[in-house]
């Protein structure tokens, strides 16, 4: 009777707490971790971000004011007398988020990931408009732990300035900061770790967030001592530019990982092995996970919090991942409720107001974490003071089964993206639909919604749109929105790109489903003979798409670098017709060597080595795809000349072989000029060398004896190299693309070379082939 009793106390509780939260948690939470920064200083850090975005000429056209008496996370724009407009905002972000609008909605000019200015016409008549909006989500939250590693690893302060003031015109508020080694570094050495002891244990610079979850360690280590400390005083400069914007920035907690090493500080504290991580070998896996019930943990906690809050600030908001994709030892609600418990207390300890962000994404292994599990979880913590980022509610949302999290205020974050690969992919009105659905449900917790893509630069729309339905409150009109982002994207209204953007939302970014979608396409995968391409759309809208942006070359202006906007997509749009015609190129491959047609295949392996070559060509037409940025710019941080090899090993590394032996193979691949080259063509030239001998001879394919010889020849050796590669584009991107469009389209007409690619996936197929991997 009194476990009756309890239980229905419990959720008696939870629903009003439901009820509650849908309408407050979003405000309290914004105002509780909002940045204390004085109206004044955000003013003038808008007004810096405008000139830069315009330039200072063309800012004068535009005031700014902070006005706290506005509704919370609003806007108002309006034309004064003086022919100036005027954006008043809640807070800078705020106002940000208006000047955009301004500038996407009202004069047809955008901004993106490539494009960070803006060319307005002298003596421009700015028009006269009235608008004034109200976020319908408190919290816009921008960034995943991996994002740090697989896009921003190797950035500068300049390229960080740009990249903030991108974020404040999209109205986000709250992202992370997870630099922490310089921090650790001197916890560790306090407490008595040798410098080799903590050179063990850091990862190189590619690989830190994976060491920051416990998953690896010392993996392309070591970290220079230098590096931890450039790298803190690069966060303290980015969590300044943030704030003085308005935004809040989430940094990091104590989540119960050490060394292997704090054994010898501390024998009688009570350790875990973490489990091993995608099969990584001793050296380089099995942290030592400290107990939450072991006092060692609080007293870590509080040491490395303190020191973390006197480095950057607070805003009250602190990211804690103590199982990501790594089974904690016990599954018992009890041993869920102390560990939860123990690591907010560890917060609450040094910050009385601090809130947890916690990624949900763990929540995902459905077949440990069972319902009861996540419940004593969550709820251990008081209501409102963990805030979840439920990661992928696009395609895989956790929200439903949990009951809103149990009270707990989350966000919705579209995810999209694994190991920052290429290929056009998106759900456009899954995204629309699911916001909406996360809002509307019964006694909802959601308070916002968020972009949590593991790698950036690619897909930009799917981005884009995402973070306008967080703004709106209703649907977005899709095809409108589409035709409006090519407006101005392009700047120029022309019937033959609307439709090209509208074929692509029909297609490429209309997928729904549960295959798990992660970027390894052929062309880029370890070549073999059981490969199961497979799409989610009618291709031949892909070749439309292509064919009217070819057709509008001449009606897109130079100016304003709408231009270099559309060679971007134009070499997108010929790598994404070339990658889907290697998939039907390998279907077919597969089909002449089951039935033993060895002139076939050899067509058709003469075919796909071509369109490699091409795949090279269009690639290295645009400066946004190519090797050469990614290796120069790995070198460029290092701090020394004598340790560039190491940089670049982690560069090389990531992209290809991802471990000591292959780990993640490919995981985080790049459809990238250089390497097609001299990387994914190697490995398919020797594919198709071994598969024609074994033809030719009568044999079966040693696909084992293969495997060794690709990863010892080409795969593991890669990330040793050191070729230089260009950093600026070679030939017309048009007049390639055009090349291509014709040679194919003609063979594609060929019946030795047409084949249905249009292969289904079942669900069993693609959870086997699922890595769970973050």
């Amino acid at each position: 009777m009194v476990g009756r009793l309890s239980k229905l106390l419990l959720i008696l509780t939870l629903l009003h707490a439901l009820s509650y939260g849908r309408g407050q948690f979003g405000v309290e939470l914004v105002r509780r971790l909002s940045p204390e920064t004085s109206p004044d200083v955000q003013e003038e850090a808008v007004r810096q971000l405008i000139q830069r975005v315009v330039g200072v000429q063309a800012s004068a056209s535009f005031v700014v004011e902070v006005n706290k008496a506005l509704d919370l996370r609003s806007y108002q724009i309006s034309l004064q007398e003086n022919g100036k407009v005027l954006i008043v905002g809640w807070d800078g972000v705020s106002v940000c988020k208006g000047f955009h609008y301004y500038l996407k909605y009202v004069l047809n000019k955008d901004l993106e990931w490539f494009k960070a200015q803006i060319e307005l016409p002298e003596n421009l008549q700015l028009p006269n408009v009235t608008v004034r909006s109200t976020s319908a989500s408190p919290i816009i939250y921008y960034q995943n732990v991996c994002t740090w590693s697989y896009s921003f690893v190797w950035w500068n302060i300049e390229q960080w300035r740009r990249h903030i003031d991108w974020m404040a015109l999209m109205g986000i508020n709250l992202s992370l900061a997870p630099n922490q080694e310089a921090v650790w570094q001197d916890v560790y050495t306090e407490l008595g770790l040798s410098d080799k002891e903590i050179d063990d244990h850091f990862a190189g610079p590619a690989f830190q967030a994976w060491q920051r979850m416990g998953n690896i360690r010392g993996w392309a280590g070591p970290l220079p001592p230098a590096h931890r400390r450039l790298q803190q005083l690069l966060q303290q400069r980015i969590v300044q530019a943030q704030r003085e914007l308005g935004m809040s920035v989430t940094l990091p907690a104590f989540a119960g990982h050490v060394p292997v090493a704090m054994r010898r500080i501390f024998p009688n504290a009570s350790y875990s092995v973490a489990q091993r991580w995608n099969h990584f070998p001793d050296p380089y896996c099995c942290n030592l996970f400290v107990e939450p019930s072991d006092p060692l943990f609080q007293q870590l906690a509080t040491m490395f919090l303190r020191r973390v809050v006197d480095t950057y600030g607070s805003n009250h908001v602190y990211f804690c991942d103590p199982f990501n994709e790594m089974q904690p030892r016990v599954a018992e609600p009890g041993y869920m409720r102390a560990t939860a418990k123990a690591i907010y207390n560890s917060m609450r300890e040094v910050d009385g107001k601090a809130v947890w962000l916690l990624q949900g994404w763990m929540f995902l292994k459905t077949d440990y974490w069972k319902d009861q599990l996540i419940e004593a979880f969550l709820t251990a913590v008081p209501l409102g003071r963990i805030l979840v980022l439920d990661l992928q509610s696009e395609q895989f949302p956790q929200y439903q089964r949990t009951f809103s999290y149990y009270g707990q205020p989350f966000v919705w974050c579209m995810l999209n993206n694994f190991g920052g690969t290429l290929g056009m992919f998106g759900s456009a009105r899954l995204i629309n639909s699911g916001i909406r659905a996360g809002r509307s449900m019964i006694n909802s917790s959601m308070v916002g919604v968020g972009i949590t893509p593991e790698g950036i630069n690619q897909n930009y729309a799917m981005f884009s749109l995402t973070l306008e339905r967080a703004w709106s409150a209703d649907d977005l009109d899709l095809s409108s929105w589409f035709d409006h982002f090519t407006l101005a994207r392009y700047g120029v209204n022309d019937t033959r790109l609307f439709q090209a953007w509208q074929l692509l939302r029909g297609s490429v970014y209309d997928f729904h489903g549960l295959q798990r979608m992660r970027g390894k396409y052929v062309l880029n995968r370890r070549p073999g003979l059981n490969l199961k391409p497979w799409i989610w759309y009618n291709a031949s809208k892909v070749n439309e798409a292509w064919e009217l942006l070819l057709s509008a070359k001449h009606v897109v202006p130079l100016e304003d670098d709408r231009y270099g906007i559309y060679e971007h997509d134009l070499v997108d749009i010929t790598r994404q017709f070339l990658q889907l015609s290697i998939d039907q190129i390998y279907v077919n491959l597969k089909s002449a060597y089951r039935k033993s047609q060895l002139p076939r295949f050899q067509y058709l392996a003469g075919h796909l080595q071509q369109m490699l070559d091409d795949m090279e060509r269009i690639l290295a037409s645009s400066v946004h795809f190519l090797l050469g940025n990614w290796l120069e710019d790995a070198k460029q941080l290092a701090p020394s000349l004598d340790q560039r090899p190491i940089y670049e090993f982690n560069a090389r590394n990531q992209l290809t072989a991802w471990g000591p032996n292959g780990q993640i193979l490919d995981y985080a691949s790049k459809q990238w000029s250089g390497m097609v080259r001299d990387y994914y063509k190697p490995r398919w030239n020797m594919f198709l060398d071994a598969v024609t001998l074994a033809m030719q001879s009568n044999c079966p394919f040693n696909a084992t004896s293969f495997k060794q010889r690709v990863a010892n020849e080409i795969e593991l050796p890669f990330s040793n190299l050191t070729h230089v590669y260009p950093t600026k584009p070679v030939g017309d991107t048009w007049l390639i693309s055009q090349d291509i469009y014709i040679r194919w389209n003609s063979y594609a007409k060929d019946t030795e070379f047409r084949h249905n690619n249009r292969l289904k996936l079942s669900l069993k197929e693609s959870t086997a082939q699922h890595r769970n991997h973050n």
